[in-house]
């Protein structure tokens, strides 16, 4: 791809996280091999638990009228009661949200996942 203007490539999404990755000027050379936003989650990367918690969304969403919501902590809790899965959920629904399977929903609307702040909730597209 030629130029440097980010609104000319693709968007592209973290692997672990799920975060849209903004082009870097240090990034020109190897941008199509850039993988991972930061140091942080290359060394993560996702994890069994990670898949866990996106199969567990999946499945909730499926089983449910479509249109309904599903609280990403609810995934966390139901895993792991002790409550430090809440932003690896964060994260499993962003990645849903990346593949074109679900998207995220804040007091109705659907919202950026890269950038929502605050309760979210999680629905099937429609």
């Amino acid at each position: 791809m030629t130029g440097n203007s980010s609104a000319e490539r693709d968007p592209k999404f973290c692997r672990s996280c799920g975060r849209r990755l903004e082009w870097r000027k240090k990034w020109e050379r190897t941008w199509d091999t850039v993988l991972y936003c930061s140091e942080a989650c290359r060394a993560r990367k996702v994890r069994p638990i990670d898949e866990a918690l996106e199969d567990w969304l999946l499945t909730r969403l499926r089983s449910m009228p479509h249109g309904r919501v599903v609280d990403p902590a609810e995934a966390a809790q139901a895993l792991d009661e002790s409550g430090l899965l809440h932003e690896a959920a964060r994260s499993a629904a962003r990645r849903l949200v990346n593949r074109d399977l679900a998207e995220i929903v804040q007091r109705g609307a659907v919202v950026d996942p890269s950038t929502a702040k605050g309760p979210v909730t999680l629905r099937l597209l429609r």
